[in-house]
């Protein structure tokens, strides 16, 4: 097996996001072919990517091309601050923004079925709240379809224009619907219940006679429910042994797509409509992995989609429908090949889908890789490695960072600790007000796991993750400082007080439920001091590496510069990162690369090489 360097992994190419052309000839993109990502497109037939723009300082997305012509939408914000903005791309290449102002945050919402106009959210009125502008497909000429006022979760527009779907989230795992009526200017509540239940408006159908939902009342997972705007009548539509995540229609509403997450992988179903009927579409065989993002042209004889798989990143292919129905294998395309030309693909690792169970019984479903030369005879160091959130979830599919790891010799353990999603209501809910303890202890005991492994080296497991899991990874260092060997937090909370008061004025919608997930600063102050990893750093003993974007407006610098701080008065080492021009996520490669050759180094020194005492090398910053 060969070890390649950071530079090789990253020199696979990440793309996401696809949109046909008018004509169906091309398809537009997002890639980070050039160090940052841009907006490319792509001939259908295959070919060289052509970049659309060439930003060299800010990460931009693309959106979607004009339905009727050439022209494009994309969007960008300043350097990971996350107030987006959405731009023109002219024919002539000249580029305009559409939604300018200072600290605005804009995203696209949708096209007019005809093409003539499209949907933007802003919070340019009121920074909390999100407003529903239409635009003028030609002018650019705008109207205000929806005055936010009351703080709901903009949802879907019916084809008609007569209704707005809106979403109200109470806490995490509560949640309701409400229909905004254009015309009489009226909002209804659909979903009035007790206890707590998840509802979710997804889409209107194509004739806006119902709206498609998502909720959990009644069971543990979600399920696809319908709600007849007429009469008011709900029925059960789609549902799985997993949570379905999502359902959309093609444009010409002639295919419906659903996304089911099942035990940490995504599952495609798309239905062919015909009248009142839905018709399950096969497709043919394809490249290991999972389809993702599944789009389809204007007039549904295209498919776009891509395919992710553990050891390969996202492929776009496009797949003829249109060709008769013989399914013949040269229907379909492979557009891009995303990794690195260095790697070989068997070089990488199959995830494991494994579980264990935890100190009360819970069972801990987990994403797990083992690195090819771990033996009885070779024992390897480990990570337990903790996703965002908190309510986030490892899950299957290509993860650089981790490859990565795992290729220098690192067992990797994605643990989705209680409180992730992805497995039912009751383990989601579970780490409720219990964050700093009941998760932090499943890591824990995933650490006892992988030290029962014969090939896992006991002495030698760290812990690591990003935001909610940069939290996971101080509070283990804090409260459990005989746990782990080492820890590296990626922009994570050390102090709760601080970043519940620092949340962005636009998550005014889910303020509420955030306070009852972790806690209220003013009413909860000392549980959340007794959380908070800052407040108990003269715990910490062991190696600590922290990275932070300055321009983080979730979790702020502040939080990272507090917890290295503290971390370095107790003489223990310290490494710290801060990349001027990120957010809350690393967007450009120059600074994916630079963090993970420090990870690395610095497991290398700390986790890796039995010599290194705890504590023993002094400080480092």
């Amino acid at each position: 097996m060969k070890r390649y360097t950071i530079e090789q992994f990253m020199a696979t190419t990440s793309i996401l996001g696809a949109a046909f052309s008018a004509d169906e000839k091309r398809i537009l993109f997002s890639s980070n072919a050039s160090g940052i990502f841009n907006a490319y497109t792509l001939p259908v037939e295959g070919g060289t990517p052509e970049p659309l723009t060439r930003s060299t300082v800010d990460s931009t997305f693309s959106v979607s091309f004009f339905p009727g012509d050439g022209r494009v939408l994309f969007t960008r914000d300043h350097g990971g601050d996350e107030n987006y903005h959405l731009f023109l791309l002219d024919y002539d290449g000249t580029k305009k923004d559409l939604t300018p102002g200072e600290k605005l945050k804009a995203q696209f919402m949708g096209w007019r079925p005809d093409g003539s106009a499209f949907f933007v959210s802003s919070n340019e009125r009121d920074p909390r709240f999100f407003d529903l502008y239409c635009y003028d497909a030609q002018t650019y000429a705008r109207t205000l379809l929806y005055k936010n006022e009351q703080g709901f979760d903009l949802g879907p527009i019916s084809r008609d224009e007569r209704w707005i779907a809106l979403n109200r989230a109470n806490t995490t795992s509560d949640s309701d619907i409400y229909l905004f009526d254009v015309g009489k200017q009226e909002v209804k509540h659909l979903t009035p219940h007790e206890g707590a239940i998840s509802f979710r408006a997804e889409t209107f159908d194509p004739v806006s006679q119902r709206l498609l939902f998502l909720t959990n009342e009644g069971s543990e997972f979600k399920r696809l429910c319908t709600y007849d705007l007429a009469t008011g009548g709900i029925q059960d539509h789609e549902i799985a042994d997993w949570d379905v995540i999502y359902t959309y229609f093609s444009r010409d509403g002639r295919f419906r797509v659903t996304g089911i997450n099942q035990d940490g992988s995504i599952v495609i179903r798309i239905v062919e409509i015909d009248g009142n009927e839905e018709k399950p579409v096969r497709l043919p065989k394809l490249p290991e992995g999972e389809i993702r993002g599944v789009v389809f042209s204007g007039t549904s004889t295209r498919m776009a989609f891509y395919v992710n798989s553990d050891r390969s990143p996202d492929n776009l292919f496009v797949y003829d429908l249109g060709i008769g129905q013989s399914r013949r294998p040269e229907q379909i395309r492979q557009l891009t090949q995303s990794l690195s030309r260095d790697i070989d693909p068997l070089d990488l690792v199959e995830a494991q889908v494994i579980r264990f169970r935890s100190f009360d019984g819970m069972v801990i479903p987990s994403i797990y890789y083992k690195p090819h030369e771990a033996s009885t005879t070779n024992k390897v160091p480990a990570i337990v490695y903790v996703h965002g959130g908190p309510g986030g979830q490892t899950m299957r599919g290509y993860n650089a960072q981790i490859q990565y790891l795992v290729n220098h010799g690192y067992a990797v353990l994605g643990i989705n600790n209680r409180g992730s999603s992805g497995y039912g209501k009751t383990f989601f809910t579970a780490a409720n007000r219990k964050h700093g303890r009941e998760p932090l202890w499943d890591c824990v005991e995933a650490k006892t796991y992988l030290a029962s492994l014969g090939y896992i080296d006991h002495e030698r497991i760290g812990i690591m993750g990003a935001s909610y899991g940069g939290y996971m990874t101080l509070a283990a260092l804090a409260f459990r400082p005989e746990a782990f060997k080492v820890g590296v937090d990626i922009f994570g909370v050390s102090n709760w007080l601080r970043t519940l008061e620092s949340i962005p004025l636009y998550w005014e919608s889910v303020r509420k439920a955030i306070y009852d997930e972790i806690g209220d600063p003013v009413k909860d102050i000392d549980a959340l001091v007794a959380t908070s990893p800052l407040f108990h750093a003269r715990e910490i003993r062991k190696p600590l590496m922290v990275i932070q974007g300055a321009n983080d407006p979730r979790v702020i610098k502040a939080e990272s510069d507090g917890i290295v701080e503290a971390v370095k008065r107790q003489n223990v080492p310290v490494e710290y990162i801060v990349f001027d021009d990120e957010g809350h996520s690393f967007t450009k490669k120059k600074n994916q690369i630079e963090a993970n050759r420090r990870i690395l180094e610095f497991l290398d020194k700390y986790l890796k090489d039995d010599k290194a005492e705890d504590g023993s090398a002094g400080q480092r910053g």
